[in-house]
């Protein structure tokens, strides 16, 4: 009994938890501040901002009093600036990129399946046409019995004329026969 209390080598044991917890964030507010973020960085303002931010520190470096400088080397710390800027810059587009791609592969999924069930809806239609078109073959259509009531009353009129020409005949025959 005292075996089978022991774990085995090849299960896994009991998670430990860790000394410190991890950060808990929110993925989508972060999410969103990536895309509004990413959104900014692509327009004429954020181009115009960042020149003008530029110009001025280099600017005041260059032409303000020794004292007064605060980047004195060839602009080291502009050029620390502009890099954290874009370490930062670089994975907070990629993030809003996948968000964007994340959503446009539930639109086209969205999408095929509209295709899809439109597909298979125009399939149905052309089954209906195809046996109404059958079944319309088979119904009698209104130029056809307006030719077979031409023709039916064509031939009552030629047996009316038959008979009236038999039957003016008749009765000639028999008041010449009587006289």
């Amino acid at each position: 009994m005292a075996e089978s209390r022991r774990p085995r080598l090849d299960t896994p044991t009991e998670v430990r938890r860790p000394l410190m917890r991890r950060p808990s964030y929110d993925a989508d507010t972060f999410g969103v501040f990536a895309e509004q973020f990413a959104r900014f960085m692509g327009t004429a303002q954020f181009l115009l901002y960042m020149t003008g931010f530029v110009a001025i520190w280099v600017l005041w470096n260059w032409l303000a009093p020794e004292g007064s400088s605060f980047d004195p080397y060839p602009f080291i710390f502009l050029t620390l600036m502009l890099s954290l800027q874009a370490s930062y810059a670089a994975p907070l587009i990629l993030l809003a990129q996948n968000r964007q791609e994340n959503r446009d592969k539930v639109i086209a999924e969205q999408d095929r399946q509209a295709n899809a069930r439109a597909h298979a809806d125009m399939e149905f239609l052309a089954r209906e046409v195809a046996s109404l078109r059958m079944a319309v073959g088979e119904v009698a259509t209104r130029d056809f019995v307006r030719s077979e009531l031409r023709s039916l009353l064509a031939d009552l009129d030629e047996r009316a004329r038959a008979e009236a020409d038999g039957g003016a005949s008749e009765d000639a025959s028999p008041s010449t026969s009587g006289a």
